[in-house]
């Protein structure tokens, strides 16, 4: 695709075809915020070329940003010149800083204070040529790889002909061992039982290497260039956003790695055929300490532990991934080439993929791994200095808060004491002491757990009612106080689970010898303790940082800005962006100001659409064809007028809307009463003489199905013409349909919601949630109080996903009909999407409503009879 650069501002800025107008400002407005190192929200409808803006307006700078640094990193190490040069100053970056501006203690004598300047000043000059030398390497090693495309094929072969000759070996061993006598075979399954014993607990000053192959990894290591993270909420999304890079004006120079789980890139047929992301996880740690053990076994060591057959992952080979890892930096890959590519080579695309980091300019990777801190660290992701970029970002603050939130039944922690309670029956004797003594912390942490759910350790789950009737929030600090443990030190005990990794000896524990669990339902594939391990580390969340519910044992986070802060302060800039981000006050309020980010580092940027103004129609609409006011609240929704009224409505717009018309109703259960009445009264066959009705399934695997059959209907009627002129879809917001579904052209001509789809407010989560916001948010004059614009805010969060499923580019036309007169208050209307609410026309009676309607599509849908 040619490149059709743009000057915007005096910034020169690579695109694939004329930009639009919006999207120049975009990008302008992107670069600012990246140069200024600011936090920015971002909101581009569907349909405007929001990845293809983020793409070109971020590399644009990251462009830019490299070729200061290059040039003032010149100029520093130009002879005759130095660092105390004004002009010189070397833009920052995670890898290397400018002078340290550390105040010195007053009253130090001038000679003191100028030589340790100049030791600065050396010091800098010595990292900065390091580095040069540095990416000289990567830059010849690159290029070797390009010239030579066969080089990871050839060393593939060597590597499997020595796999192979290995496994020949090591068949012979098993042999010979099965014709050993019994003292022998006794050994070694003694030398198997052994692997389940605990081994001594070392302190924090006693651990020293932890990691698997740290010395190799070491050689691996690089240096971290500023790059830009880019992480989205699916699969689907993350692959999408690398197809553009790759067909934009930088797809040809861009050094792109994307990041995944080992579920979406293990390669290991065997650690696959698994299923369960948890058993492959620890298999492979499983493999990779077992090739650790095996390379370092010494004379030293006892040669019943030598005799051990090890088996390690073929594909965890350091040269192939490193091969690999160059492989990736040369071109654009997305997940698929990318695991193709490590079966190609034999070669782990999980790891060889994070080996490619450091040099990479931008890293494509899901939301969790980048906002969940020890998946960050795990990943050796650095965000010092760095870029982010988090898109498709207006459930951000829900993502948090699931990520950090935790939830443990009765049962689990039942079947974990059990498990726990015969393993130390067992080796109870060989356990060193330190090991017994945090068991038994356990084992008095699980029992007390269970009794504060109303339940017994020594009864089995299945005869007990282990969960009260109802929901009672506490404070941390008052469950644990309930709960009897405030005397053990959780610290601690956490860190023991961690280092110790009992839950991975319990379920090998289990395997083999067949441990009896208190419910004969139990699975062999949880690890019970885990889920307990997850809910002690919530515990040690500061005291008002979240709460615990006791129906089951559930941490609810309460405080998302306390894990999104490191974010924010480590990064250069962070750009929060989404085709529907209004209302905008949760991203300032409760995750931005609560991180400690100033307001005037926040930039806020929403840009209108790119379709004309007059192919939209949006209506409010207050009372229906019989002058029944529309108001959908809890308390009115359900009286028969208001559902026939709703079904009149929908007769009116089915004879005047062509193709699709998708209609929104709060819950499944009043979509179902709804349907249920117009089929008693006759209503269901009065929409049905215009539009196919199709409902959205509860089961995500007839989605695809049902939907299938709306599309075939639509062009169906439209092509034979009939009386039949489309269909109707009765969705839910917040369902299957609401969000990531395409309504584009005839399938959505106008989206219609049912009132307004406030959450539960009998929740004790939102209950809690709404107290702790009332508590800790200062409320504005004027406005209602934090915990009441929370919920006005995820409602309106909802209509603003749900609408704008129609609308999906530029010579597209739809009208959207928001059925409640509440939806006219200002304060609601502000909340709406501006390219939306500036259009907005609010309809008191049903009539001229329809008048609007029926003009509007009549207009479109023939233009030539206008």
């Amino acid at each position: 695709m040619a490149d059709k650069s743009q000057e915007v501002g005096g910034i020169h800025f690579p695109f694939p075809f004329p930009p639009y107008p919006i999207q120049k400002d975009f990008m302008a407005e992107l670069y600012k915020v990246l140069e200024a190192g600011k936090i920015g929200i971002f909101e581009s409808p569907t349909g405007t070329g929001k990845s293809l803006s983020l793409i070109c307006g971020a590399l644009s700078w990251l462009r830019d940003f490299e070729q200061k640094r290059l040039q003032a990193e010149a100029r520093l190490l130009a002879p005759g010149t130095g660092p105390t040069c004004g002009q010189n100053s070397l833009p920052s970056s995670s890898s290397c800083q400018e002078p340290s501006d550390t105040p010195r203690p007053g009253g130090e004598p001038d000679w003191v204070t100028e030589f340790v300047q100049k030791k600065e000043e050396r010091d800098l000059v010595e990292r900065l040529k390091e580095e040069q030398v540095k990416r000289r390497k990567r830059e010849e090693r690159l290029q070797q790889v390009g010239q030579d495309g066969r080089r990871l094929k050839f060393a593939a072969k060597r590597t499997k002909k020595e796999e192979e000759e290995t496994e020949t070996l090591l068949r012979l061993s098993r042999e010979m061992l099965a014709e050993g006598t019994g003292p022998e075979r006794l050994e070694q399954l003694e030398c198997g039982e052994e692997e389940l014993l605990l081994a001594e607990y070392e302190s924090d000053e006693e651990r020293r290497a932890s990691r698997v192959d740290e010395e190799e990894e070491e050689d691996l290591e690089e240096e971290h260039i500023t790059k830009i993270y880019y992480c989205s909420r699916t699969h689907s999304q993350l692959a999408q956003f690398i197809h553009e890079v790759r067909k934009s004006p930088f797809g040809k120079e861009t050094r792109l790695v994307s990041l995944g789980s080992r579920q979406n890139l293990c390669v290991n047929e065997d650690v696959k055929k698994l299923g369960s992301v948890q058993l492959m996880n620890d298999r492979c740690v499983d493999m990779q300490r077992s090739k650790h053990e095996k390379n370092g076994a010494g004379e030293d060591k006892p040669k019943r532990r030598r005799t051990k057959i090890q088996t390690s992952c073929p594909f965890h080979n350091h040269e192939q991934m490193q091969l690999l890892r160059d492989e990736i930096l040369l071109e654009v890959k997305d997940m698929e080439q990318l695991v193709a590519l490590g079966k190609e080579a034999r070669a782990c695309p999980y790891y060889g993929s994070r080996f490619a980091i450091p040099a990479a300019q931008l890293v494509v990777l899901p939301y969790p791994m980048l906002l969940h801190a020890a998946t960050r660290q795990a990943a050796g992701i650095r965000l010092q200095g760095q870029v982010v970029i988090i898109d498709e970002a207006h459930n951000l603050i829900d993502t948090i808060t699931n990520i950090y939130s935790t939830e443990v039944n009765g049962s689990q922690l039942c079947q974990a004491y059990s498990q726990l309670l015969q393993y130390m029956e067992r080796y109870g004797k060989r356990l060193k002491a330190k090991n017994l003594m945090y068991i038994k912390q356990i084992l008095y942490l699980l029992e007390k757990f269970v009794a504060v759910l109303g339940g017994n350790v020594k009864q089995n789950p299945s005869t007990q009612s282990l969960l009260q009737t109802g929901s009672e929030l506490k404070s941390i600090n008052d469950f644990l106080f309930q709960s009897q443990v405030d005397n053990i030190n959780l610290f601690k005990v956490q860190r023991y689970l961690e280092k110790s990794m009992v839950s991975r000896k319990l379920f090998g524990f289990t395997e083999r010898f067949g441990v009896v669990l208190p419910s004969p339902s139990a699975s062999q594939e949880n690890r019970h303790l885990d889920g307990f391990q997850h809910f002690l580390k919530s515990l040690q969340s500061g005291p008002t940082e979240g709460s615990v519910g006791q129906s089951s044992l559930k941490f609810l986070l309460l405080n998302p800005a306390v894990h999104f802060a490191q974010v924010v302060k480590e990064c250069r800039a962070v750009v929060i962006a989404g085709g529907t981000m209004q209302p905008v006050s949760d991203f300032r309020e409760q995750l931005l100001a609560c991180s400690g980010v100033e307001a005037e580092r926040v930039v806020e940027f929403s840009c209108g659409h790119v379709i004309p103004p007059d192919n939209i129609l949006p209506l409010i609409i207050c009372s229906g064809p019989s002058n029944q006011q529309l108001e959908f609240t809890y308390q009115r929704r359900e009286l028969p007028q208001m559902m026939e009224e709703t079904g009149r409505i929908l007769c009116n717009l089915c004879n005047v809307v062509p193709g699709g018309v998708v209609c929104f109703f709060p819950s499944y259960e009043y979509l179902r009463q709804v349907h249920a009445h117009w089929d008693k009264t006759g209503l269901l066959a009065r929409l049905s003489v215009k539009k196919k009705l199709f409902q959205e399934p509860k089961r995500a695997s007839q989605v695809e199905q049902v939907l299938m059959a709306y599309s075939k209907c639509i062009t169906c009627c439209i092509q034979a013409g009939g009386h039949l002129t489309g269909a109707l879809l009765l969705s839910v917001v917040g369902g299957k349909m609401s969000e990531g579904i395409n309504f584009s052209d005839d399938l959505g001509r106008c989206v219609v919601m049912v009132g307004m789809p406030y959450p539960n407010l009998k929740s004790p989560e939102l209950q809690e949630k709404m107290a702790y916001l009332d508590q800790t948010l200062p409320r504005t004059r004027g406005q209602a109080p934090p915990g009441k614009l929370l919920v006005e805010n995820l409602c309106m969060k909802a209509v603003n996903q749900s609408i704008g499923r129609a609308i999906r580019h530029q010579r597209d036309f739809a009208s959207i009909v928001l059925l409640d007169h509440r939806y006219a208050r200002p304060a609601v209307l502000a909340k709406l999407p501006a390219w939306i609410r500036d259009r907005v026309e609010v309809k008191a009676t049903f009539g001229p409503a329809f008048a609007a309607m029926r003009k509007f599509h009549r207009e479109k849908s023939h233009p030539s009879l206008v």
